[in-house]
């Protein structure tokens, strides 16, 4: 599972779904820049795979008619946008943004703890935040997940299980787990955490692995930062695995660590072209392997597409995800926000992204890792 709890509550696993997705990726640089179109009082824009087929100002119309009836705008803009064939435009209630909102702050509500989905459609944990409910309760990388709050999660979508791991401040959820053969359930109680987005440590033979686990406020000067900080000749292993994305502006500022100046991505916005551009000082020297796989998504897929069509970075292994579409954010009557694709971006090199991904230069699943280390070291990048 690409990252943590990012998610609302699982009582709409269909919107859950839809807010770690819209997580991954928020075009602001367009909304800062008066770039484009948007409400006086919209939340950021947003990049998402999709294609819309409503207008904004349907759903608005809907919502307005519905409350006028004395019935909910919020469900009535649902209705409208689950049959419009967007498949991710998603309609949040005041609270849910706000949800969204604290996750791009870099915290969320939930348990500190990180999972994917294996081969076999078993889930296992693959980090537990520090000081977090998870850690404090002894749950370690490794372990095996099957239950939260009574329900199988074995073969569950992602996103659902992200969404069944969410939940209010202080409210309380049993996971079932399980280690070495041994079963056992932990009642947790949920807590407001601050996200890890940036960590850094050095790798044998010198190199150091900056691992960004999502773009959210913040994360792209620690990048930099880190970068700066690592000694002429070291090499960098980007491990952007399981990123979701994050805010966009922070994806061009790390990518722009390893870059002096230049384009980083172009997008449209209902047919008019639009660029994002690197700011100058980046390092162009030092080596950098890219380490990526299915669940780098949408902000995340932006840097791995820019430093590699720009030749700045050897990627390795697995397609990414692609998610590369826009949408535009608007208030409805009611104050909730409805969201609807308008727009995709494109790399350096034209390559649509959305519904395809990025395939790394080196292919890797198994020992990924271990072959990225290898290709550094052969360009040169140990001590």
């Amino acid at each position: 599972m690409p990252g943590p709890e990012f998610s609302p509550r699982p009582r709409r696993i269909r919107r859950g779904a839809a807010l770690t997705l819209v997580f991954a990726s928020v075009l602001a640089t367009a909304a800062a820049t008066n770039a484009l179109p948007r409400d006086k009082n919209a939340p950021p824009l947003s990049a998402r795979s999709a294609a819309a087929t409503v207008d904004r100002d349907d759903v608005a119309r809907a919502a307005a008619e519905a409350m006028a009836d004395g019935k909910s705008g919020t469900e009535a803009a649902e209705d409208i946008v689950s049959r419009s064939g967007d498949r991710w435009g998603a309609v949040y209630d005041k609270s849910e943004y706000e949800e969204f909102e604290q996750a791009l702050d870099g915290e969320y509500t939930g348990v500190g703890l990180w999972a994917r989905r294996a081969g076999d459609g078993r889930v296992e944990v693959t980090r537990v935040q520090h000081g977090g409910p998870a850690a404090k309760a002894g749950i370690k990388a490794g372990d095996r997940l099957r239950t939260i709050d009574g329900l199988t999660v074995d073969k569950r979508p992602v996103t659902e299980v992200v969404a069944l791991l969410r939940g209010g401040d202080r409210t309380r959820v049993t996971l079932g787990l399980e280690r070495d053969g041994r079963a056992w359930t932990e009642k947790l109680l949920r807590t407001t955490l601050t996200t890890e987005a940036v960590t850094v440590r050095q790798l044998a033979g010198g190199a150091v692995m900056i691992k960004v686990a999502s773009f959210t406020k913040g994360a792209g000067t620690q990048v930099r930062d880190a970068v700066r900080g690592t000694p002429a000749g070291i090499g960098v292993l980007l491990d952007l695995r399981g990123n979701a994305g994050g805010l966009v502006t922070e994806a061009v500022t790390a990518a722009s660590a390893f870059l002096d100046g230049g384009l980083v991505a172009t997008y449209d916005i209902r047919g008019e072209q639009r660029a994002l551009y690197a700011p100058p000082g980046g390092d162009t020297v030092r080596p950098v392997v890219a380490l990526v796989d299915g669940g780098t998504m949408s902000a995340a897929e932006l840097v791995t597409g820019a430093l590699q069509d720009r030749g700045r970075a050897i990627t390795v292994g697995s397609r990414t995800f692609g998610k590369g579409s826009v949408q535009m954010p608007s208030r409805l009557p009611d104050g909730s926000v409805a969201e609807l694709t308008v727009g995709h971006y494109r790399t350096p090199a034209g390559h649509s992204v959305d519904g395809r991904g990025i395939t790394p230069d080196l292919a890797a699943s198994e020992g990924a890792e271990e072959r990225a280390q290898t290709v550094l070291s052969g360009l040169g990048g140990g001590s």
